[in-house]
């Protein structure tokens, strides 16, 4: 049976994530002259065997990359296909010539790819809309110790690394804990409601 790269790209296509994680596994490497030379003819002859290439070469580097983001409660599978994204997008944008080598490259657009799927799709981070609040989303999540809640002496020392105010940080904490606050009535202010 010949294998598409459908069946490299696609984490659920015929199994579990596992039987994914080991099909990639075994997918070689590329050295650098041959990713090189690939790039090269993606490049001049917009050869789509190369893209394909390397893309099936460094998909473990995305299956890598999309681990770090388990605690946000979203599909594993779902954080590879975005991080899949990502990378074809750094193939289809990488320049050989620049001396870098691809893996170092597609870094930054596999993890683009997957902080815009979780802030679409994470449900407290509809408010993460700004670079400052997507960096204290993030940040925060990376900085805060444990579940417990933050001391003020911990709020001002996070607020100050991700250059933002303290009640940035407070709110943020805030929500991530699921404390979103209603806007809403409660049962208990009904006797304070005033119907329009």
């Amino acid at each position: 049976m010949e294998l598409t790269a459908d069946h490299y790209l696609t984490p659920t296509h015929s199994g579990s994530l596992e039987d994914y994680l080991q099909r990639i596994a075994r997918v070689p490497l590329l050295s650098a002259e041959e990713e090189t030379s690939l790039a090269r003819r993606l490049r001049d002859h917009h050869d789509l065997g190369a893209a394909q290439r390397m893309i099936l070469s460094h998909l473990r580097l995305v299956a890598s990359i999309a681990r770090q983001y388990r605690g946000y409660g979203l599909p594993q599978a779902d954080l590879i296909q975005e991080g899949n994204v990502g990378l074809m997008k750094a193939v289809r944008r990488f320049d050989p010539e620049r001396g870098v080598r691809l893996v170092s490259f597609a870094v930054h657009w596999i993890k683009a790819e997957i902080h815009e799927y979780i802030l679409r799709n994470w449900r407290l981070v509809k408010i993460a809309t700004t670079k400052a609040q997507r960096k204290l989303f993030f940040g925060l999540r990376s900085l805060k110790p444990g579940f417990s809640s933050l001391s003020p002496q911990e709020t001002r020392k996070i607020a100050e690394q991700l250059g933002v105010r303290p009640e940035d940080v407070s709110e943020m904490e805030t929500r991530l804990a699921g404390q979103d606050i209603s806007l809403d009535p409660g049962p208990e202010d009904d006797e304070h409601w005033v119907s329009p």
